[in-house]
């Protein structure tokens, strides 16, 4: 079993992302909280520069690196918010970077990590999922002598991604009963149950995955690591045919509950957020306010929070996700 990631050392990572991550805010939205009967709580890492939690876990690790390990350059695999927290990284700290992402990745992410690079990132476009990207990643690793940043498979970007939550309770001083949180590769996670279990122990953790990609769920169900033969790929920011070893352990030990969520309703929540709150989201970001709907008889009176993960949607996406909401309500028409 994993031991907790010591709160001094996620304290520390605050600190070392100051100058690359802000405190994103945390509000109660009132318009949830009355559909809900609940007050209900969104964390809005989507404000991040990056619009994705990812830039605290990338540049976390990255800056731990010695001179050694940079010497021949990094690179990373990510489907596009890992890759675009590895692009600013780079740019911040001088250091040569190559990016390997899916060709199925958005192009909106592509841009961005272009932009962020600028001259210090190359962007690779390599297989039709993570897995195949990371692959590729790991070779050019090997071959090169370069050392690979881990999207989430990592304690420093554990570390990193922890500081979502150490804010959080900064943030709000009371109870807080349920917390949403989105799982792709279970970075994001492992950073709450290192500071939920810790510092909030009664709060209920509830993991999410989309309906087509359950790999933790699936791990979970066999006590093993378990890597799915395929997936469905739209939520691109949490499907991953495989979950970290980290992830694995901590929500094999400390996880209250894990939903899945068809990708329909996903994108009936991103028009939702949209709609009601003006919020831009993408798939992952909109998972966790799509999963009360699974708990509304549980989170009554409750203090529940939402993390918006990511805001990196496409427009060009927008025709489909129309489609599959729509879709989706025709199938539930009850909901």
């Amino acid at each position: 079993m994993n031991k907790f990631i010591e709160l001094r050392k996620i304290q520390t990572a605050h600190k070392n992302l100051s100058s690359v991550a802000i405190n994103t805010s945390f509000y109660e939205v009132k318009t949830y909280s009355d559909i809900y009967n609940s007050k209900i709580f969104f964390k809005r890492e989507d404000l991040q520069k990056i619009r994705s939690f990812k830039i605290r876990g990338a540049y976390n690790k990255i800056i731990s690196l010695s001179a050694q390990e940079v010497k021949n350059g990094i690179v990373c695999a990510s489907a596009g918010n890992h890759a675009q927290g590895f692009a600013v990284s780079c740019e911040m700290l001088g250091y040569r970077g190559k990016v390997f992402m899916p060709v199925t990745t958005p192009n909106q992410k592509i841009k961005q990590v272009k932009k962020f690079g600028k001259d210090n990132v190359e962007v690779v476009l390599f297989g039709n999922n993570f897995t195949q990207a990371y692959k590729k990643a790991l070779e050019d690793c090997k071959t090169n002598g370069k050392t690979f940043i881990h999207p989430f498979d990592d304690i420093k970007v554990i570390e990193g991604q922890a500081t979502v939550f150490l804010e959080i309770l900064n943030q709000f001083k009371n109870k807080i009963d349920y917390i949403f949180i989105p799982i792709g590769g279970g970075g994001l996670i492992s950073g709450a149950i290192n500071v939920f279990k810790q510092l909030s122990p009664s709060t209920k953790i509830v993991g999410i995955e989309p309906m087509g990609a359950p790999s933790m769920l699936k791990s979970l169900e066999q006590n093993k690591l378990v890597t799915l033969e395929k997936i469905n790929g739209f939520v691109d920011g949490a499907a991953v045919k495989k979950v970290g070893n980290y992830s694995f352990d901590y929500c094999k030990e400390f996880l209250d509950d894990i939903i899945l969520i068809d990708e329909g309703e996903i994108c009936k929540s991103i028009l939702d957020l949209n709609k009601i709150e003006g919020i831009i989201a993408e798939p992952a970001g909109a998972m966790s306010a799509a999963a009360l709907r699974q708990y509304k008889d549980k989170i009554i009176n409750k203090n529940v929070v939402c993390i918006i993960c990511g805001g990196n949607n496409d427009e060009q996406r927008l025709p489909e996700i129309n489609q599959r909401a729509k879709t989706w309500m025709i199938n539930n028409p009850s909901c």
